[in-house]
């Protein structure tokens, strides 16, 4: 029985698919659309809920079990502190705050507030990435000394027309993709502490970044090289590699990360696995043992919707916490300032 009721917090693009995936779920269901823009009343009610202007009023009429806040990113800090004040659970849209500062606060009420908070990093909850950080915690690969990573792709000049912001500083790809990068890798490898980057605007021309190349170096020791484009015709990235949205047109040949210890190497996505015997000599002339993981497919943004009903019941801690959202923040930030200056930012 659904027996959540779960506020949906912008009408956009995003939040009409939360509100899919609330339609389809056992163990909740829509109870209210907050947003003003024009269109939002009408999508309340073909859903068959009430519709807010905004967040107060809606609290001021009702409290749901959570409230999901799909709205554009300068808007999640103060909502989610809206949240945090009525009681109410809220899944936050990456990134969690429009700014570090912003994300400094929201951290600092949200660890006083019993009321919890959930980061909707959903790549998080793929089930590859799953498996992959369970191979890598397990120790297969041994000791982790380098990630290969890339997120290679080509955006229409339809993406830069409706939207002429993302052709200024702020709108390129370091700021609106690679936050998604940071949290796979983070996951993977463990915490970055210092990034290097060289920046390149030379085939659009904009005034922001098309192409970035990245160095990582992670808490652990190991080592990252990242390539990122949103102007080059590749399918190496993780939308075109991984087949876990439909929208995009993917490749099973390809993969977007490469993690290699000292033992053996994963591929990501494709779960290629090539490790050496444990019983022999490690060489680059000997052969590695070789297999593809085995996975069971799954939407990530209805294994997060569930896991956000376990949080919201007390049954589970957020998977990807504002703390967590906050140190993705950080190092995308920290990207930025890299392919900006020229020098080496080191993250706290």
């Amino acid at each position: 029985m659904k027996n959540l009721a779960i506020a949906l917090v912008g009408a956009g693009l995003i939040g009409r698919r939360h509100a899919e995936l609330i339609a389809e779920s056992r163990e909740c269901g829509l109870s209210a659309v907050v947003d003003p823009a024009p269109g939002a009343a009408a999508f309340a009610q073909a859903a068959g809920v009430p519709h807010y202007a905004s967040l107060p009023a809606l609290f001021a009429d009702a409290r749901p079990d959570g409230a999901i806040l799909a709205t554009p990113n300068a808007l999640h800090a103060g909502q989610a502190l809206q949240c945090l004040a009525a009681g109410v659970a809220a899944l936050i849209e990456k990134p969690v705050a429009h700014t570090v500062a912003e994300g400094n606060a929201l951290l600092a009420a949200a660890e006083r507030s019993p009321t919890k908070l959930l980061v909707g990093h959903h790549r998080r909850h793929s089930a590859i990435m799953a498996k992959a950080c369970e191979i890598v915690a397990a120790g297969t690969l041994g000791p982790l000394v380098a990630v290969m990573g890339s997120a290679l792709f080509y955006k229409p000049d339809g993406y830069f027309d409706e939207a002429p912001w993302r052709r200024q500083p702020g709108g390129g790809p370091v700021l609106i993709n690679m936050i998604h990068e940071i949290g796979n890798l983070r996951a993977l490898c463990g915490e970055i502490v210092a990034v290097q980057a060289f920046g390149s605007n030379a085939m659009r021309g904009f005034p922001v970044e098309d192409t970035v190349a990245i160095n990582l170096r992670f808490a652990n020791g190991a080592l990252g090289t990242f390539l990122l484009s949103d102007t080059a015709a590749s399918a190496r990235s993780w939308e075109q590699t991984s087949g876990e949205n439909q929208a995009y047109a993917s490749y099973a040949d390809e993969d977007c990360y490469i993690v290699a210890g000292t033992m053996g190497s994963l591929a990501v996505p494709s779960m290629r696995l090539k490790t050496y015997p444990r019983s022999a000599d490690r060489s680059w002339w000997k052969p590695f043992d070789t297999s593809v993981v085995a996975l069971n497919a799954a939407d990530p943004l209805a294994r997060q919707l569930a896991h956000f009903c376990a949080v919201i019941r007390g049954e589970a801690a957020p998977l990807v916490s504002v703390r967590d959202g906050l140190s993705n923040l950080k190092v995308t930030e920290a990207i930025a300032e890299a392919a900006r200056t020229g020098a080496t930012i080191r993250i706290e």
